[in-house]
């Protein structure tokens, strides 16, 4: 089969690869329809998470039918239309039957690699390093689906692979993010990044009642669609300071909620502490860049709640820990426990309260995603989302 690999910082392409096999009895096998390229996927792309493989396969959202089972799957039968969520959960641990689905205990083979950077191990994710389990992604023709039987969800023919594909992780991502805020009426709501989540955090922020929702970048097209998709004011950071405009937008205050839709890869126009952030990083002296995050906690008003979807990889440097304690400000954070959303959220695109293929504005074929991820790397041709059909 064809499907789309890692070979180094940069450096991706189609090859063809051994078609994926039943392994485990609670496997499925499912022929992909649609994948997508995501934003924490261009952190693999830039080389900012530890060990990939040359010949990784990447992609973590993705849909399709099912073409196998294993002999103990009885949640799947061959045909069936699925969306598999990005995290690998395997049901029947202390944290999956405690709703904790990315913290499952038993999905990450390479666990004891994960432990020795983070304490303990996280869930297993698709196509995401070998920290993370080294499981084949779903920007591929086929891939292997383990623990398929808890997964997986059946969505119906009425709705397009478009209108539901991105329940596989960006709508699910940006709603348990707004979600974190413990968002009350009237309040106002900071999304920071207006790619794909930060999108879905804006829409979902107003779904969970939300008053205001105020959404900054840089990028025109992604502050456009902020605005008259989601409904938001908008600031560009290039053009003014972020700090000082809040606090004109919310009468000295600050938001109630600051969400940190960016993560590792933050960017700045002119300060010192972004600079510095950048430098440090190209030098390995850092792992992240936490830009955001800093004027994040330093924005949020006293008490607030500071949410953050935003993958981040290791050790943030200058952090402004002091101004969280001192505020009593509430930190959310974590990959988001997929088996918890998807379903209510599919109730929602069948009611017709959202339809998520708003954020789609380019559609390639499986071969043409080298192309694509440069695309959306340096944001040209107004790329703002990428699907894909193998």
């Amino acid at each position: 089969m064809k499907a789309l690999c890692w070979h180094g910082t940069g450096d991706v392409r189609v090859d063809t690869v051994p078609d994926p096999e039943i392994l485990n009895p609670r496997d499925a096998i499912v022929r992909v329809t649609s994948t997508a390229i995501c934003g924490s996927d261009l952190h693999l792309y830039d080389g900012y998470i530890p060990t990939m493989r040359s010949g990784d396969i990447l992609g973590h959202e993705f849909m399709g039918e099912v073409v196998d089972v294993g002999r103990e799957n009885g949640a799947l039968k061959r045909g069936d239309r699925v969306v598999v969520p990005f995290t690998i959960s395997c049901g029947r641990c202390f944290f999956c039957e405690k709703d904790l689905w990315s913290l499952c205990d038993n999905s990450n083979p390479n666990a004891g690699m994960a432990e020795t950077l983070y304490g303990q191990s996280p869930s297993g994710l698709f196509g995401y390093s070998h920290l993370l389990g080294g499981y084949a992604g779903g920007q591929a023709e086929y891939v292997r689906v383990p623990f398929a039987d808890t997964g997986p969800i059946k969505v119906p023919e009425s709705l397009s692979d478009e209108q539901v594909l991105f329940l596989s992780d960006i709508f699910p991502t940006g709603y348990m993010a707004a979600e974190n805020c413990n968002i009350q009426p009237g309040d106002t709501v900071a999304v920071w990044g207006c790619g794909p989540v930060g999108q879905f955090a804006i829409k979902s922020a107003y779904l969970l009642g939300a008053e205001r929702v105020i959404a900054i970048d840089r990028v025109p097209e992604r502050l456009e669609m902020a605005e008259e998709q989601g409904g938001a004011e908008t600031i560009d950071f290039d053009a003014e300071d972020v700090h000082d405009r809040l606090m004109q937008m919310t009468g000295g205050r600050g938001p109630d909620a600051c969400i940190d839709a960016v993560g590792v890869e933050a960017h700045g126009t002119g300060s010192i502490d972004a600079i510095w952030d950048k430098a440090k990083a190209s030098i390995y002296l850092a792992t992240d860049r936490p830009h955001v995050l800093r004027q994040a906690i330093l924005a949020c008003r006293k008490g607030g709640t500071v949410s953050v979807p935003g993958v981040y990889g290791g050790f943030l440097d200058k952090v402004p820990f002091g101004a969280a304690f001192a505020k009593g400000l509430t930190l959310k954070t974590g990959q988001t426990h997929m088996h918890k959303y998807m379903k209510p959220l599919l109730k929602r695109i069948e009611k017709g309260e959202i339809d998520p293929s708003f954020v789609i504005t380019h559609r390639l074929r499986l071969d043409d995603a080298p192309a694509g991820y440069r695309t959306f790397r340096e944001k040209q041709d107004h790329c703002i989302k990428i699907v894909m059909q193998p």
